[in-house]
């Protein structure tokens, strides 16, 4: 096995293991009926204002990491065509099945190691979409990156909407949370057996998972190299991640948050 294959099979794992945690309860029950909206949508005015500004309407969409397919369906409110979805947590996918014929849409998932994508996956999709927390549990950005340049068509765009590195330095629960806690360099994983919650809750204990930081100038090169033109790189000063989070908003002086970023496949 190799590194890459240690680290992804391990974050699977602990996916697989908090995935219940999300198809139960108020949140799901109130995610299952909005999705039965002709409008529906999560995504937040941030990243529908860029899609708005690509012009999305009538192309096909792949998303990776997709988890439940939540975001994936929502670009049907933009017109987009919602085409598939890669994550390789097999339990998260069940849900986004559900999700997609609640939506009564014909989007496909696939449960796969995006290291390691099927032969016969299909390369043409018009627009690519990576959000919140997929780049962290990449141990290998350039080779993520393309592999994700490969699934698209020439001119084709990639929307990436995450978390900005430099947030990675705080800690949330820390008594002193706006002093930074660890290096903007730092290369070894966070060890985690927490179960991956998005509200703060404590969900019990999972196997190990691995969350890597990649600077914004890694991230860049990576995204470069893999023959995606840079067309805009945007920060943000509002958070995109969980709760806990959000102390960092609308603090002098202020953090950088989020970023956009989109690029071109040539």
């Amino acid at each position: 096995m190799t590194v890459t294959n240690f680290y992804t099979e391990a974050n699977r794992a602990a996916w697989d293991a908090s995935a219940p945690l999300h198809g139960s309860g108020a949140s799901w029950q109130t995610l299952l009926e909005a999705a039965a909206k002709p409008d529906f949508s999560v995504l937040d005015d941030c990243l529908t204002q860029t899609l708005i500004e690509l012009d999305v309407h009538g192309k096909s969409a792949v998303q990776v990491g997709c988890n439940n397919g939540r975001e994936l369906l929502s670009l049907k409110s933009l017109g987009a065509l919602p085409a598939l979805g890669i994550d390789q947590s097999r339990e998260f996918l069940g849900q986004a099945e559900q999700l997609a014929r609640i939506a009564d849409s014909n989007c496909q998932f696939l449960c796969a190691n995006i290291y390691e994508l099927p032969e016969d996956t299909a390369k043409h999709f018009e627009l690519g979409l990576i959000t919140i927390g997929v780049l962290g549990w990449m141990p290998d950005l350039p080779e993520f990156f393309a592999r994700v340049a490969g699934l698209l068509a020439v001119d084709a765009p990639l929307v990436i909407y995450e978390t900005h590195p430099f947030l990675e330095m705080f800690d949330p629960n820390a008594a002193q949370a706006f002093t930074p806690a660890t290096s903007y360099f730092t290369k070894e994983p966070f060890v985690s057996e927490a179960a991956i919650t998005y509200d703060g809750t404590n969900g019990g204990i999972t196997p190990s998972s691995y969350w890597f930081v990649h600077t914004m100038g890694e991230i860049l090169t990576a995204c470069t190299r893999a023959g995606l033109i840079l067309e805009r790189l945007t920060e943000h000063p509002h958070s995109n991640r969980e709760v806990e989070y959000d102390q960092y908003e609308r603090h002098e002086p202020q953090l950088p948050l989020s970023f956009t970023l989109v690029a071109r496949k040539r």
